[in-house]
Order: structure tokens, then C-alpha cells, then sequence
């Protein structure tokens, strides 16, 4: 009995935060400046990112640069 409590609570819970945030725009995707709005998919590399890494190495490149395909790159 108290597995359904807790199911039906959580699911009361569910549909109060998306009643809450219905109004609410999507976030874009982490750009920087001067890319198209409309097209809200950033170009790989720290340089097109809006906050910059403090350290970048090729597996971090390799990783950026295949997403968002579902294997992983070859450089591991």
C-alpha cells in the first residue's frame, strides 16, 4: 500500500511542476555570439562555446565533434 502512495504522490508531483513550468521557453543551446538563433545547435570546438574550458584536449575534440552521434570516436 505504500508502494501507491508513493507512486500516486509522485506522479501529483509530475503534473504540478509541468502545470508550473508550462508557460516557460526551452533554453538554447550554450552559444557564442553571432551564431543563428533559429538554428540553436552550436559548431564544435571551445571556441564556439559562450563559457570556454580552462583545459581542452583531443579526446575532449574528438568527443565534441561527433556529437551527437551514438558511437564514440576513435581516438580512446
Amino acid at each position: 500500500m505504500g508502494l501507491i502512495k508513493m507512486a500516486v504522490a509522485g506522479a501529483a508531483g509530475y503534473a504540478l511542476y509541468k502545470y508550473a513550468t508550462r508557460d516557460q521557453d526551452e533554453p538554447l543551446a550554450a552559444t557564442a555570439g553571432g551564431q543563428d538563433a533559429a538554428h540553436p545547435v552550436r559548431d564544435a570546438g571551445p571556441e564556439s562555446m559562450k563559457t570556454q574550458p580552462k583545459r581542452w584536449s583531443k579526446t575532449d575534440e574528438a568527443i565534441d565533434e561527433s556529437f551527437p552521434a551514438s558511437d564514440p570516436p576513435a581516438t580512446y
